[in-house]
């Protein structure tokens, strides 16, 4: 399974930590994707050459320069985000991965990477990339009241966790706003920037929306429990699937990890940020989190925990289970 974020500027702690819970609950191995500035590369190495044997035997990883195939590289570099833009580069770049998961730094994953891995599966025959909505209710959402652009359906989507067969991207003709006839992924990137640069907001999710707005056969949308946001609990709880299913992907973007606007968010990331690789999973990350959650029922989203434990708690269960078989089947006590 390959996974793929982009890391500029101080968003290295934010990056390991996410590859943190990537490695924490999934099963199968995986290969992570590092695309960061020069000056990260060092220590992204050492705080990964760091992690216990028992985990790095669980992936293995490339880290890459920032580099953009087509147009100014300075003007994609500063395009949103610092570097954001570089994800659009993936199908370009990887040209032997066959697909990928990308995900934002500020991402944690709440449940096996191989159960978002498995939706590649149910891709139809045209669809070639996967997204949640950008939100859940029309008229309140932001490209629903704001857009200067197209975009993809009634609100939008949001690029902060997306899946991709590569392989189908690099192979499609994309219909388009410029020429009659279709034009490849790298062929359509710079002068599709060119044309709407001076209406989009949000960079790089905003050219993604305008793509699949002109194909919309080629997405594949899953539902919100697998980009949970803020927005879905901060204003009352909006995503229904989150609600019946638990979060299984959380996407702290908005800056809520590093603040004291969402402390529901906030105490997810920091206690997978200082659990202990060797420890019990239910002593040293599943109490103290549930201890944290008592801190934040005066916030909307700190009034529904369930919806933030339900994933974990069933994720670590399994661990669980996985390791009594194991420890069981090895000395033969059936």
């Amino acid at each position: 399974m390959h996974l793929a974020v982009v890391a500029c500027g101080d968003r290295l702690e934010e990056t390991l930590i996410m590859l943190k819970s990537a490695v924490l609950f999934s099963n199968r191995r995986l290969c992570f994707h590092i695309f960061a500035e020069d000056s990260l590369k060092p220590e992204f190495e050492k705080k990964l050459r760091e992690w216990p044997s028992s985990y790095t035997k669980k992936f293995e990883y490339n880290i890459y320069p920032i580099t953009f195939s087509v147009g100014n590289a300075q003007e994609w570099k500063k395009l949103f985000k610092p570097c954001a833009a570089q994800r659009l580069f993936l199908p370009v770049i990887l040209k032997d991965v066959d697909s990928l998961l990308y995900v934002d730094t500020d991402v944690l994953f709440l449940r096996p990477i191989d159960d978002i891995w498995h939706i590649l599966k149910e891709f139809n025959s045209t669809q070639l990339a996967a997204m949640a909505p950008e939100h859940e209710i029309p008229k309140i959402g932001w490209y629903s009241r704001f857009a200067r652009h197209p975009y993809y359906g009634t609100t939008g989507v949001n690029s902060g966790v997306m899946l991709m067969n590569l392989t189908r991207i690099r192979n499609t003709q994309f219909k388009n706003s410029m020429i009659p006839s279709g034009l490849t992924w790298e062929e359509m990137l710079y002068p599709l920037y060119q044309k709407y640069k001076n209406y989009i907001t949000w960079g790089d999710q905003d050219l993604l929306n305008i793509i699949f707005y002109f194909n919309p056969e080629c997405l594949y949308v899953f539902p919100c429990q697998w980009n949970y946001r803020p927005d879905h609990c901060m204003y009352g709880s909006n995503c229904k699937g989150a609600e019946e299913e638990g979060v299984s992907i959380l996407h702290g973007n908005r800056g809520v990890y590093h603040d004291d606007k969402q402390p529901t968010f906030k105490a997810l990331y920091e206690v997978i940020r200082d659990f202990p690789f060797e420890d019990n999973l239910f002593q040293s990350l599943y109490y103290p989190l549930q201890s944290k959650f008592l801190d934040t029922v005066h916030t909307l989203c700190g009034r529904i925990p369930q919806v933030f434990l339900k994933q974990i708690e069933k994720t670590m269960k399994k661990v669980y289970e996985n390791r009594v078989i194991v420890y069981l089947g090895a000395n033969h006590r059936y």
